[in-house]
């Protein structure tokens, strides 16, 4: 299991553009299961409208973990990926 934290930084928090294009490359990662959570409320990262009910600000910190096959090479990829849109 790899985790990360991130601080959202993007005005209008995590929203419906950048949690659908996280979803698709997600989804892209046969084997891996990733979750991403705030406070006590953990949702898959494929479930964008369960993202999207977390409604997470800017300033706010996620937690992604990360779990499966490859998970070094995905962390990487999503903290890169989060540091692009959020």
């Amino acid at each position: 299991m790899k985790q990360f934290q991130y601080t959202i930084t993007d005005p209008m928090g995590l929203h419906a553009r950048p949690a659908g294009v996280m979803a698709k490359q997600v989804k892209g990662y046969v084997g891996t299961t990733v979750t991403v959570t705030k406070g006590d409320k953990s949702v898959n990262a494929l479930k964008l409208m369960g993202l999207m009910s977390m409604a997470v600000k800017q300033g706010e910190t996620v937690t992604v973990t990360i779990e499966g096959e490859n998970e070094d090479k995905v962390c990487a990829e999503l903290e890169q990926f989060f540091k692009e849109n959020f």
